[in-house]
């Protein structure tokens, strides 16, 4: 495949191949940080926490690595790349290119898979660690970590887990189990609110990714990837897509009604909600499926700040 353009720094390229940029998942580091209580200030657990990104970053870079290049291999990413008319275009725009340096050319696929490896393996060694460094360490929490492990190594390698209809399963379910699973090596307990923030914050991925994979749908169909965008029609993966965002919202309103988090819990969400509403105009009812991906990554990342908050206040206000 030719190469279309030379990146500045091979360092660039393999940035792009971790997708460093993209960040949100380590996002469930703060929010754990947040719902650890008294334990907030406990130096062991700020330490335990601050490994246990350190191991995220390894585990995320190195499944992002092994899922460019399952779609290098197989033709999907160039098909997605392509432009929307013409699947079978010769040269994608280049901004579409920008962040799969092997298309580019910039990295060879025994580099990607190399960089794959060394990655995962970093991340496994220094999530070993946490656990073993941690003060807490409940069989619970150490299973989610485990199979967060497993779901991101096996994502687009090995059993190929996206190739096999759990893709939106994976995407949120790591990011709960993130949380989960770093709350629990802190403070060794398990909370309703706590569950319901690792939920929410699943939603997040989640509903970036079902907005993409609909904008990716023929290219992924063309190999075989059963996302719920190719195996539903369009009217079906829309009301997909609006279950999807009415399921997050209740779930603010079901906690704040049953009593698993403060009364007050859904006023103060309100500018996610906001924005989960403003998204899902633009990706379903305008088609705008770039804008809507873009706006989920707002939401994700307001969802986040308003729950840090929320645990940070909620004893000076009554609640959890």
């Amino acid at each position: 495949m030719t190469t279309l353009f030379t990146a500045p720094t091979r360092v660039g390229a393999y940035a792009r191949l971790a997708k460093l940029d993209i960040w949100d998942y380590y996002l469930a580091v703060p929010l754990a940080w947040s719902l650890c209580g008294p334990a907030r200030d406990d130096p062991a657990a700020l330490a335990t926490l601050g490994l246990f990104l350190i191991g995220a970053v390894g585990v995320v870079a190195g499944a992002v690595a092994f899922d460019d290049v399952a779609g290098f291999r197989d033709g999907r990413d160039w098909a997605n790349c392509a432009p929307r008319d013409s699947a079978s275009a010769a040269a994608p725009p280049r901004r579409r290119l920008h962040r799969k340096p092997l298309l580019t050319g910039e990295l060879t696929e025994r580099e990607a898979v190399l960089f794959g490896w060394g990655a995962t393996l970093f991340g496994l060694l220094v999530w070993t660690w946490t656990v073993a460094f941690a003060e807490h360490h409940p069989l619970w929490s150490v299973l989610l970590l485990a199979g967060c492990f497993f779901g991101a190594v096996q994502y687009s390698r090995g059993i190929k887990i996206s190739y096999r209809g759990l893709q939106e399963v994976v995407l949120a379910g790591f990011g709960a189990g993130l949380v989960l699973a770093a709350v629990g090596l802190c403070t060794g307990e398990l909370t309703g609110f706590a569950v319901v923030q690792a939920a929410l914050f699943g939603f997040g991925p989640l509903l970036v990714g079902v907005y993409a994979n609909t904008r990716d749908a023929r290219g992924d169909a063309s190999v075989g990837r059963p996302t719920a965008a190719v195996l539903l029609t369009g009217r079906g993966n829309r009301l997909f897509i609006a279950a999807l965002t009415a399921a997050e919202v209740g779930l603010v309103v079901a906690a704040s009604l049953l009593g698993a988090a403060p009364w007050w819990f859904a006023l103060a969400m309100l500018p996610a909600t906001g924005l989960r509403a403003a998204q899902l105009r633009h990706g379903v009812g305008y088609g705008d499926l770039a804008g809507a991906r873009l706006l989920g990554l707002h939401a994700h990342r307001v969802t986040v700040s308003l729950l840090i908050l929320v645990n940070l206040f909620a004893p000076l206000l009554g609640g959890h």
